[in-house]
């Protein structure tokens, strides 16, 4: 029988930084007419495989085989040249050029006179309509787009150049359920075209539904390489970590124990708070040592009443009080003088700031709270950092380098020591674990646990229902922009019970799924 070779064949790959070696000898291959899911935990190597691929990193030792030849890729255009197209989780796009534009930058076409725009756009539409985004005007400025229509017009970009192998690193993070279900289809379909795809995704259903293959990657090794339909969840999870899933289930089932009883005043509460246009009239109320969920799909208000209750944006309707005490907060930084702090769900834009370090990015909070004319001290910061350290399990190794350059879930911990740094009475966390790996997921959900236990009173919200459900002791359902109902949890509460409460008045053919496919 005829052997088929790789498209690409990585040999005893070795990547070290200062310190650190993030790939020790890993090999790897990549065949024609597969998807190929690379998994494993932030920091386990994952991007500097990637990296490799994609010229962005030189290898100290091991070899790169390209179609059966040895290759040394010095930046990302000699790998594109090879026939290697990448699509990042963010989407890097020029946002005041239209959606022709960027599909087509850099590949535009070329008459007697310069660029041709009008053949450029419809080479544009052809790679939209591929991808079934035929609906989209290739005129429209990029500016104007969601998150969700970026990541596709990126990924229409990629496949302009017919490549041999398409990287999709993260392509689903800014997707709702119809726009994962396209891309899938996409997928399958360069994949049924001979294309060997490489997919990185946290979400491990995902993963499990659109591979062939897998390579799991812990701590810079190669753990492992399995056939998809021979490998039961499980096992990957505890390949992932280095240990089994139990300490996942004993969270879950410590909050199912709590039995927290809602007496006395609560620390938070809105009545009838909201804003024309993105939530109704809405009541709530969070008392210490609880932890309140918000349930619902994409757009149901979600974020829109954590951004009310935080302050983040300013309601035209309704009252806040706060410890008893009716409040006009118009700010978030009046927020915070109120002891409520708060992180955003898009930790790039609005929660980081890259170039500071992430011991400067932890102090920023406590340092607006007190005013820039009483600094924070050398030594207060250094034992609000050591507590962190150990309360998170961060790196110390990390805190003095940039925080854009540090993994998504070390990331996440920053802003959540950033918001713990102020002693909130209130915390109100937006997707505190998306797209972080499950190490880091179980770190924050375990801290998240302690608060409420501390007397932190807790607002989390998260797309993973299982996580809303493992974690919260009452449970708030929105579904298009307006509060449904509340649930007590308790052991007859599943991820089912949210289902079909958000569920109830939907047409029995509507076709949609909310149910979380995360860990």
């Amino acid at each position: 029988m005829r052997v088929i070779d790789p498209v690409v064949q990585l040999d005893g790959i070795v990547v070290e930084y200062p310190g650190v070696r993030a790939l020790d000898g890993v090999d790897f291959r990549l065949f024609a007419g597969e998807v190929h899911a690379l998994m494993g935990e932030n920091g386990a190597g994952k991007s500097t495989l990637i990296g490799v691929l994609t010229g962005t990193r030189r290898p100290s030792a091991g070899r790169v085989i390209v179609d059966g030849e040895e290759r040394r890729f010095s930046g990302v255009a000699e790998s594109r040249a090879a026939g290697i197209a990448t699509v990042f989780q963010e989407a890097q796009l020029s946002p005041n050029l239209s959606v022709a534009e960027n599909v087509m930058l850099g590949r535009e076409r070329r008459g007697r006179f310069g660029i041709d725009w009008r053949q450029t756009r419809v080479d544009a539409v052809e790679a939209l309509v591929r991808l079934g985004l035929d609906d989209l005007d290739p005129r429209s400025p990029v500016s104007r787009l969601s998150s969700a229509q970026k990541q596709l017009v990126a990924l229409a970009r990629s496949v302009v150049d017919d490549p041999r192998v398409l990287v999709l690193d993260e392509p689903t993070s800014s997707l709702d359920q119809a726009e994962v279900a396209t891309l899938m289809r996409v997928i399958r379909g360069l994949r049924d075209q001979g294309v060997a795809i490489l997919f990185i995704s946290h979400f491990l259903e995902q993963a499990f539904t659109i591979s062939d293959r897998m390579t799991v990657l812990r701590g810079g090794r190669k753990i492992g390489e399995h056939a998809t339909r021979d490998l039961e969840r499980a096992d990957l999870i505890s390949q992932m970590l280095g240990k089994d899933i139990n300490s996942l289930r004993a969270l879950g089932s410590e909050r199912k124990a709590h039995h927290y009883t809602s007496d006395g005043e609560p620390v938070l509460r809105a009545e009838g708070l909201g804003r024309r246009g993105e939530l109704m009239p809405t009541d709530v109320e969070v008392h210490r040592g609880e932890i309140v969920g918000l349930a619902g799909l994409r757009g149901s208000g979600r974020t829109e009443l954590a951004s009310l209750l935080g302050s983040v944006v300013r309601p035209d309707g309704g009252e806040l009080w706060v410890g008893g005490e009716r409040v006009s907060l118009r700010t978030p930084s009046a927020a915070l003088r109120r002891r409520i702090a708060v992180t955003t769900e898009s930790r790039r834009i609005d929660g980081i700031i890259p170039q500071l370090t992430a011991r400067e990015n932890i102090v920023l909070s406590l340092q607006a709270l007190r005013g820039w004319t009483r600094p924070v001290s050398q030594a207060e910061q250094s034992a609000l950092i050591d507590a962190y350290v150990d309360a998170l399990h961060l790196d110390p190794a990390d805190l003095a380098r940039p925080v854009e350059q540090l993994s998504g879930g070390t990331q996440q911990k920053v802003l959540l020591a950033r918001a713990l740094a102020v002693r909130p009475h209130v915390l109100i966390l937006d997707e505190p674990t998306k797209g972080i790996d499950i190490a880091a997921k179980l770190d924050i959900q375990r801290r998240i646990s302690q608060l409420a236990g501390d007397g932190v009173a807790v607002v989390f919200i998260s797309s993973e229902l299982e996580e809303v459900v493992r974690l919260s002791d009452r449970i708030v359902v929105l579904k298009d922009r307006e509060k449904i109902g509340e649930l007590s949890n308790g052991p007859g509460v599943t991820v089912d019970t949210v289902v079909e409460m958000i569920a109830a008045e939907l047409e029995p053919d509507a076709g949609v799924d909310v149910r979380g496919n995360n860990v």
